[in-house]
């Protein structure tokens, strides 16, 4: 028995079709916590060739300590300012992959920011799938609120440029929904501006 080869069309890879498509603008990933948005952020970044940073990790850097000490110390308000300065700056060097916090949506600016100055995605997951993946940790302020932050955090999620089903399935395989899905959405935005 033949095994059928598939031959790639030669030229550029999908990956870096959109790495050049890009240009200056970054993926933004959304989602609750949980999503995946880390994970796959940095298996994206690396595919794609650009940076990937996480919004937190930036965050707790610049607070020096952290999440759960922000919020303890100075309450959910003060850390969602620091939180829309961190992503505003992120956004002002793409290209590169940015996994946002859960709530950073919330902030109307924000949004209007990632619409600006990226691409967002939507890492959609099932509250099974969210409380499963976060049920040891104890990390994050807000994560035995999932349950009633969810209904009210997913409209604003709705709005991403993109949403992909998060699910138990290994992070590669939706790294290449994610390629597959920016190079559909790079290539109509391509057409419009011609």
């Amino acid at each position: 028995m033949i095994d059928s080869v598939v031959q790639k069309p030669s030229g550029a890879t999908p990956e870096l079709q959109v790495a050049r498509a890009l240009g200056a603008r970054s993926v933004v990933l959304v989602g609750m916590m949980g999503a995946g948005k880390s994970s796959v952020g940095r298996r994206l970044g690396a595919r794609l060739g650009i940076p990937f940073v996480d919004a937190d990790t930036e965050i707790e850097t610049a607070a020096g300590m952290s999440i759960s000490e922000i919020f303890a110390q100075h309450g959910e308000s003060y850390f969602r300012a620091g939180e829309a300065r961190v992503i505003a700056r992120l956004l002002a060097h793409g290209p590169q992959v940015v996994a946002t916090g859960g709530g950073s949506v919330m902030d109307a600016n924000t949004r209007a920011l990632i619409r600006a100055k990226g691409i967002s995605i939507w890492l959609k997951a099932d509250l099974d799938v969210l409380l499963k993946r976060t049920r040891r940790r104890n990390d994050r302020p807000l994560v035995d609120k999932i349950k009633d932050l969810l209904p009210v955090r997913e409209p604003l999620y709705a709005e991403a440029d993109i949403t992909i089903q998060s699910r138990d399935e290994p992070h590669e395989m939706i790294v290449d929904e994610v390629i597959a899905a920016l190079a559909r959405r790079l290539d109509a935005d391509k057409e419009h501006m011609s």
